[in-house]
């Protein structure tokens, strides 16, 4: 009987283990679509008054923080005025009786409980950069490089009208460096539409090629290099009223950044850091909004490595004059509330690690809700921060990372972790006191996945350098295995967090385990979330510090018994191919195989505002520039490399990898090479999975 009972619980759980899915290339690469990532609580937010929606199927359920008191906001609710509406609309913004929505080109605002349309503003085809204000229900919008304004009674009232089409205004400039995501900025009531405005007429145009017309034809585009011309940046002012449009009194003939463009409560006011070309200086300034004159410099700061203000400032709830500022010159990001006047009231905090953002006050206006890592820079938590005292406390300790949404009295709180999948929690700003109300399962559960553990490796200086493993889930400890390291190392990217996989993507778990591979990661000097010094050190000499962090993970890999040393490949895209041609060229042997997407190759090729605040200007740092060149080190080869490049790459232009395709010819060294035709920076959507399979096929042959 013993026999029996032992053979039919090892045949339960051999059956139980081949009744797992192995997960395919394509499902990893397609995952979010096909469930394969946790499941959430869909267009979660707050309404007002402690209440928080989430959409359930074809319905938006409501809730009360308080008391779980609920009502429900169905298809139904609109189709009594909209009877064609075949769908639930999608949420702009929701207050307790209104909610607003677009539908193709209107943005309709409509009285739910009253079943009754109260606004529509129509914009037209072809519009882009939409921007709507709930209080005037008017959207701003660019057509080409210029800027219109749409009111429920006008559908395009011009607020620019540039012939030149050098002169671009209503997007963002600076190529989305210094945190700038758009180029307009309604004021707080909507009277004023502030917008950044370009002239690019000092940029060179750069060719892309559009290979789907008959012939093919140029696409010039405005790319500043490094070294070269670079836009004119100026800032404008629309008055609603008046329908008149003046412009900040800002010379920026000398090429300097404008950025952080904010408004004071009054709508008075318009705030803006003003960035000298060199990046090392700024100045924070103070403008009419009526004349455009400066009125004030309010305070001002320096760096001899780069300075970059990439937060907007923030008033104080019911305060014209004082506001909260994020500076890092400390030597890590820290809040400071300042006035109006420009004097520093005082250091709201004084942590040793990184705060990332201003959520939003607590309802008293007594706390600032804030986003930051905590001690462990691969987690991210939610602190309530005193205005008065500086006391900061912890809204959500448990280990791991938190995205938390403010509200009157509570704040809502997305959690996942290395085990955790999601977890989402309504949390008491004062008490702290927590309620979980939804926990998503695991969706890996049924499929066969390898296993995935932290690392803490010791830098050169002493400090720690944290990093990812990933090994198939029947690790045999006495067996050897090839590993592909998987490499960014720029600056404003954090890899080895603690999220759901450690942030790793799920091809990285179909390469452990289908292939038996060991999937080694690790965040270098230059990473984000730990401060200036450990970011800044790469200032002028791209790739040194980084290239010694990554190998101590690889001789801390080939410390490891179970790993192959002789199988070792590198894999990264963007900077991270920058870094995998560093690697593979300029330290021979330690890879064999190395995929290089994307790759920044010679720095003077890169943008000014990114490539000049690292590495300064080509004049002014030769040496740099040379020693960081990918094609210097061609001869050096040993063993595989194959650069990858969208045909009409904006960001990292085509000539990049061209240029090394061009040396590597000359000097006789055999490269291999792939484009992704019309594809621009990366490649998404269906054509992924073709990226991923030549990438990783490519190491699997050759890593040997």
């Amino acid at each position: 009987m013993k026999k029996i009972l032992t053979f039919i619980a090892v045949f339960i759980a051999v059956q139980g283990f081949a009744q797992q899915k192995e997960l395919t290339l394509h499902d990893a690469i397609m995952g979010r679509a096909l469930g394969l990532y946790p499941e959430s609580l869909s267009a979660l937010q707050w309404v007002d008054d402690d209440q928080y929606l989430y959409k359930a199927e074809d319905k938006y359920i409501v809730k009360n923080a308080n008391n779980k008191r609920e009502f429900v906001i169905s298809k139904d609710d609109f189709s009594v005025t909209y009877s064609d509406m075949k769908s639930l609309p999608g949420i702009m913004n929701i207050d307790d009786d209104q909610i607003t929505f677009q539908t193709g080109n209107d943005i309709i605002t409509y009285d739910y409980k009253a079943h009754r349309e109260i606004s529509k503003t129509s914009f037209p085809e072809g519009a882009a950069n939409t921007d709507y204000n709930t209080k005037n229900m008017a959207v701003a919008y660019t057509i080409d490089n210029n800027l219109y304004v749409a009111t429920p009674n006008n559908p395009r009232i011009a607020v620019t009208n540039h012939k030149d089409k050098n002169i671009v205004a209503g997007q963002a400039i600076a190529r989305f460096e210094f945190g700038i995501s758009k180029g307009t900025f309604w004021s707080p009531q909507g009277k004023y539409l502030a917008f950044y405005q370009k002239d690019e007429s000092n940029v060179t145009d750069y060719p892309l090629v559009d290979i789907t017309t008959y012939p093919a034809t140029l696409n010039n585009i405005k790319y500043p290099m490094a070294g070269q011309g670079s836009e004119i940046a100026s800032a404008g002012v629309f008055d609603m009223a008046s329908g008149k449009t003046i412009y900040l009194d800002i010379d920026g003939s000398d090429e300097h950044y404008l950025t952080n463009l904010s408004w004071s409560p009054d709508e008075k006011y318009i705030f803006i850091a003003e960035v000298n070309r060199a990046q090392d200086h700024f100045a924070y300034n103070m403008y009419s909004a009526k004349t455009g004159k400066k009125v004030r410099t309010l305070f001002e700061e320096s760096n001899n490595k780069w300075v970059e203000p990439e937060n907007d400032a923030v008033f104080l709830p019911g305060s014209k004059k004082k506001f909260i500022w994020m500076s890092e010159h400390d030597g890590f990001k820290n809040l400071y509330l300042y006035n109006t006047k420009g004097k520093l009231l005082r250091q709201l905090t004084k942590f040793d690690f990184v705060v990332k953002s201003i959520l939003g006050f607590d309802e008293e206006g007594k706390n600032v809700i804030i986003s930051a890592t905590g001690k462990d820079p691969r987690e991210t938590h939610t602190y309530k921060v005193n205005i008065k005292t500086g006391e900061a406390t912890d809204l959500t300790p448990d280990n791991g990372t938190h995205s938390s949404k403010v509200g009157d009295h509570y704040i809502l709180d997305k959690f996942n972790s290395l085990k955790v999948p999601n977890e989402i929690s309504v949390i008491n700003i004062q008490t702290g006191a927590k309620e979980v109300i939804f926990t998503a399962d695991n969706p890996l559960k049924d499929y066969k996945t390898g296993n995935t553990e932290f690392v803490t490796l010791k830098a050169k200086d002493g400090v720690d350098l944290y990093a990812r493993i990933i090994k198939p889930s029947d690790f045999d400890p006495d067996k050897k295995y090839p590993v592909l390291v998987y490499v960014y190392g720029g600056t404003h990217v954090q890899l080895v967090t603690d999220k759901w996989l450690a942030g790793a993507p799920l091809w990285m778990h179909w390469m452990a385990e289908k292939n038996n591979y060991i999937i080694f990661t690790i965040d270098n000097h230059g990473s984000e979330n730990r401060g200036f010094a450990f970011e800044s050190v790469i200032h002028r000499k791209a790739g040194e510090a980084a290239m010694e962090d990554q190998l101590i993970g690889v001789d801390y890999l080939k410390s490891l018994p179970y790993v192959d040393a002789s199988r070792i490949a590198v894999h990264g895209w963007s900077y991270g191919g920058f870094m995998t041609c560093s690697l593979m060229l300029r330290h021979p042997g330690v890879f064999t195989t190395a995929v290089a997407g994307g790759p920044v190759t010679d720095w003077k090729y890169y943008e000014v505002m990114y490539g000049e605040r690292y590495m300064d200007r080509p004049q002014e740092n030769p040496e740099g520039y040379a020693n960081s060149r990918i094609g210097k080190y061609l001869e050096n080869l040993q063993g595989k490399l194959m650069l990858i490049h969208g045909s009409v790459d904006p960001t990292v232009v085509p000539q990049h990898s061209m240029t090394v395709l061009k040396e590597a010819v000359d000097k006789g060294v055999q490269l291999d090479f792939f484009t992704y035709p019309m594809h621009p920076h990366n490649v998404r959507g269906k054509d992924r999975v073709h990226l991923m399979t030549k990438v990783l096929d490519y190491i699997l042959e050759n890593n040997k």
